[in-house]
């Protein structure tokens, strides 16, 4: 292993400003990354890329999503809060580019749907679009909203109400195959990576030896 770069406070502080956002961002190794469907009550859709999620629960299930401050105008959260409903898209390798793009800063009059050309559709009476490019798609309804005041970033709970997942992709024990969902992942602000399973184990117990899941599915 070659010799380690070391950074303390004084030193981050100095870094020019690209440089520390792509240090920090990229520090918290692999991260979920969705494309989030909006609709203003209007019926224009919305459609940007987030890497923020985060599990909150299982019961209720829940899911969080951080916003950065604002500004400038947040499309996605003013249409979560305005209209409470908004779905989850998982991103696949036909699809990343795409939705890389969507985190450009189009007009509010432009759907990004349209501007990347991914497909909206709704479907079981649905307020929000769900993306048909995706093979796990999630129709999330707000619940909570927490200010931090720290950074001025903004906490999006909501409670997961309806599931999409390829009937191959889901396992008797509830376990979802997001390999074979062809689910991407991502790290930093604009690397995108597929991903290799090494294994699945069993539940952690103090006298009892840790065994491969995988050799009874």
């Amino acid at each position: 292993m070659s010799n380690k770069i070391y950074f303390n406070t004084a030193s981050i502080d100095k870094l020019e400003k690209q440089l520390r956002v792509h240090l920090i961002n990229s520090l918290g190794g692999f991260k979920s990354v969705a494309l989030v469907g909006t609709s203003d009550n209007q019926g224009k859709t919305n459609l940007g890329i987030f890497s923020s999620f985060f599990h909150i629960g299982a019961n209720p299930p829940l899911i969080g999503m951080i916003f950065r401050p604002s500004p400038p105008e947040r499309d996605t959260m003013r249409n979560i809060l305005n209209t409470r409903f908004y779905t989850v898209n998982h991103i696949n390798e036909s699809t990343y580019k795409q939705a890389h793009q969507t985190s450009a800063r189009y007009d509010k009059e432009i759907s990004e749907f349209d501007a990347t050309g991914l497909k909206a559709e709704y479907k079981n009476n649905f307020f929000a679009p769900f993306v048909t490019e995706s093979a796990i798609q999630l129709g999330i309804e707000f619940k909570e909203k927490i200010d931090i005041s720290i950074n001025n970033t903004i906490l999006i709970i909501g409670e997961i109400i309806q599931i999409y997942i390829p009937e191959n992709c889901l396992h008797k024990d509830g376990f979802v195959d997001l390999e074979k969902a062809n689910t991407i992942t991502c790290s930093g602000l604009d690397s995108y990576h597929k991903t290799v399973q090494l294994d699945r184990l069993s539940y952690a117990k103090p006298d009892k030896k840790i065994t491969s899941l995988l050799k009874i599915d």
